[in-house]
């Protein structure tokens, strides 16, 4: 299929899981006010499903009117742990003050995807996965966050489960490929369906 699949976000493991499942595209990021979109949905008491796809939608919305006739992949990972929401930490302190709130809780990861084509969204899909932490002590806390930051601060939640961060947790249930930012699994199904790839 001659049409181009555009990825509308600056992440390099979205584009990275897509090259190695040897999917065409190119990058070009969105830039959207993300603060502002969260106070948006936060005022209108928006669930964390609704406020990952919203996010989603409105980078897809945004790169698609610059990129006519392509298909464009808008993205957005939340973590809620209750109906609390999470973002990438900012500091170290801020890493540390997150993992804390999660110690010994269950938090779920919820990342969106949304397809855009023709000024319009043609498929959806909110991946959710399930992690369980497990007591973290302050001391490796600390030790955790001298080998990792500030490779973390792009992590919302403050951990890279592909690192050292998956010896924060007891349990995980869903996805890998949710977990990393993109429900690339369902991604590929409706691509191929369409015949964007190849059966």
């Amino acid at each position: 299929m001659n049409q181009d699949l555009v990825l509308a976000s600056a992440s390099a493991i979205r584009a990275e899981m897509l090259r190695n499942a040897a999917v065409p595209h190119r990058i070009v990021p969105a830039r959207i006010d993300e603060d502002a979109v969260r106070a948006a949905l936060a005022a209108e008491n928006a669930s964390p499903r609704d406020t990952a796809d919203a996010l989603a939608e409105t980078k897809a919305r945004k790169a698609a009117h610059k990129e006519p006739g392509a298909l464009v992949l808008g993205c957005d990972q939340i973590l809620a742990c209750d109906r609390e929401v999470f973002t990438k930490p900012d500091s170290r302190d801020a890493a540390a003050e997150q993992i804390r709130a999660l110690s010994g809780r269950t938090h779920h990861l919820l990342s969106a995807a949304v397809l855009y084509e023709d000024g319009e969204p043609v498929w959806r899909h909110v991946g959710v996965a399930r992690l369980t932490m497990r007591d973290v002590g302050e001391a490796y806390l600390s030790e955790y966050l001298d080998r990792n930051w500030p490779d973390v601060a792009t992590s919302v939640g403050g951990y890279k489960l592909e690192r050292e961060g998956v010896r924060l947790f007891t349990r995980i249930e869903g996805d890998h490929f949710t977990i990393l930012g993109l429900p690339l699994l369902e991604l590929l199904n409706h691509l191929t369906l369409r015949g964007f790839l190849p059966s």
